[in-house]
């Protein structure tokens, strides 16, 4: 039989290699002979890039760049050869690599994600997609247009400050030191929301707060990134605040989309394309997926309502795997999903789950894994587990 694992990571717990392996482990206990296939998966948020790491084979790529507060600080990136690159944009401005009490959402900065573009497009990168997620900034990717050149001016023709808020103040782009590479690039957006820019379900007012905005820095940050959207509309020509996506990762793919050659895509899509996960589903007896917490929000662009989308098509029985299931997580049922599960085996805290995930995944992945082959093997005698 083939079973096919293809989770998303468990944040501040395991990536999505590490969730794949203790599945693995538990398929194994109950089914030693079993064909596993391990697909790591990612919706384009944090963990996309080792995912996408793992799956192609691809190069990782170090260098220091600026992170959301400015300071310098490790990232990284994937070469995957033929002049292709994936960016991570919460490996160089994510929110988890700031503390709480740290975070400054209104000068929280892009910059390092420029940095990585830089860095991609100096190896030969000509396609790069960026996944979109986990960011601490706000700044509608302002940061990022002054890391490649572009220069943002207030009315004394001053570049301005980085931080979403200054962009308050901007009255004018100015592209003639842009990087001249840029003209002759593509970039796929990786996303897994649909918000637009600005406005009641915009980055600021859906988003902002996680980051520590609160409801005055909201309500600034969400009128100057208007206030960049208008800029940007008289200069480029063309309106895309209200684009589906323009939200996700504090309004990032709004100024790669107005000012380069981009699109957006399903961050799902993207990262089971880039490894294969329709061609391991081919012949696959059973799928196991999952991610840290699964509930209603989980159809809206993650990874286990994605990879039941790719397994249904090959009709496929989806097992789900999650650290807590939460409100609404039985509409999963009519989204592909067979059943759903959490691997905690009672009440523990979270830094417990966090720390025995490898554990409470092998073990729940045995239990499905034998009631499955009960099933199974009902009408057919001799073949249950033992």
């Amino acid at each position: 039989m083939r079973i096919v694992i293809a989770p998303d990571s468990f944040k501040e717990s395991l990536s999505a290699t590490g969730v794949a392996a203790a599945i693995a482990e538990g398929v194994r206990d109950a089914a030693p002979d079993a064909d596993i296939v391990c697909v790591p998966m990612a919706d384009g948020g944090e963990g996309s890039l080792d995912a996408v790491l793992a799956a192609t084979g691809g190069e990782r790529r170090e260098l220091r760049v600026r992170n959301a507060n400015g300071e310098s600080a490790p990232a990284g990136w994937a070469w995957l050869g033929q002049g292709r690159a994936f960016i991570e944009m919460a490996s160089a401005a994510g929110l988890e690599q700031i503390p709480p009490a740290e975070r400054k959402p209104l000068e929280a900065s892009t910059y390092g994600v420029g940095q990585l573009i830089a860095a991609a497009l100096d190896s030969g990168a000509r396609h790069i997609v960026i996944g979109l997620g986990g960011s601490a900034t706000n700044d509608a990717g302002a940061g990022l247009l002054q890391a490649l050149g572009v220069k943002l001016l207030d009315a004394g023709g001053e570049a301005l400050p980085p931080g979403g808020a200054a962009l308050a103040r901007l009255h004018r782009i100015d592209l003639r030191d842009a990087d001249p590479r840029l003209k002759d690039t593509v970039f796929e957006l990786a996303v897994d929301v649909d918000n637009p820019l600005c406005g009641p379900r915009g980055a600021s007012a859906i988003f902002g707060p996680q980051k520590g905005a609160s409801p005055a820095d909201v309500a600034t940050l969400d009128a100057a990134i208007a206030r960049f959207a208008d800029v940007c509309a008289a200069h480029f020509g063309r309106d895309e605040r209200d684009t589906p996506g323009m939200g996700a990762a504090g309004g990032l793919g709004f100024a790669v989309k107005t000012c380069f050659t981009a699109g957006f895509r399903p961050g799902v899509e993207l990262v089971a394309e880039l490894s294969g996960l329709a061609a391991a589903l081919k012949g696959a007896d059973l799928v196991f997926t999952g991610e840290g917490r699964m509930d209603a929000q989980t159809l809206l662009g993650k990874t286990p309502a994605g990879v039941a989308r790719y397994a249904g098509k090959e009709n496929i029985p989806v097992i789900a795997l999650a650290g807590s299931l939460g409100e609404g997580y039985e509409q999963l049922y009519q989204a592909g999903i067979t059943a759903a599960f959490s691997i905690a085996p009672g009440p523990v805290t979270l830094q417990d789950a966090c720390r025995n995930a490898a554990g409470y995944l092998r073990h729940r992945a045995r239990d499905c894994m034998r009631a499955w082959l009960a099933g199974r093997a009902a009408g057919r005698p001799g073949t249950a587990p033992n």
